[in-house]
């Protein structure tokens, strides 16, 4: 099974190429860049940290990002040890710097997806929209620009999800609990 998944993700990066374009190039550089150590997610979560109503929503939303990261950058990352796309191509096809750590799951898109989960359940229908096209943006980004195979970027949103949504359940009793 997991032969065929390799074949798949190998199919995916090999035809990514067909699909670039000076344009689309830096669209997606500018995407996979907004989410480099979640910063378009702090910069989301500012508004909610700031206005005293949203605040439990701005903290879940941090409280889920380090739960994310936890488990998907510190554990998963280096049980699976899985190499990127990017470490196997020569430098004059890369479009962003090589990065250093494993590519299974992906961080980016967990840490995107696992606000989309937060929002979903704290947040009104045009926010949650948003955040989900910034997140698919940022997850299409990392296949596009060969740093994470397909199966990294769903595994990733699936992982995500689950964590956004676990970290409401906890944070919902932890404030129950407290207050």
């Amino acid at each position: 099974m997991f032969k065929k998944i390799q074949k798949l993700d190998d199919k995916v990066i090999d035809n990514i190429i067909k699909y670039r374009s000076p344009l689309k190039n830096r669209i997606m550089i500018a995407a996979s860049s907004a989410g480099n150590m979640g910063i378009i997610w702090f910069a989301i979560c500012m508004p909610f940290l700031i206005y005293a109503p949203w605040r439990p929503t701005g903290v879940n939303i941090i409280f889920s990002l380090a739960f994310t990261q936890l488990l998907c950058e510190v554990i998963l990352k280096h049980i699976v040890r899985r190499e990127r796309p990017v470490w196997k191509l020569p430098d004059q096809e890369q479009l962003i710097h090589r990065p250093k750590y494993y590519s299974f799951p992906s961080g980016h898109t967990s840490a995107s997806f696992c606000v989309v989960a937060v929002a979903f359940f704290r947040c009104q229908p045009l926010v949650v929209l948003i955040i989900l096209f910034c997140a698919v943006m940022i997850a299409i980004s990392r296949v596009y620009l060969r740093v994470h195979y397909l199966s990294d970027v769903l595994v990733g949103m699936v992982l995500g999800l689950l964590c956004g949504s676990a970290s409401v359940q906890i944070f919902n009793h932890l404030l129950q609990a407290f207050t």
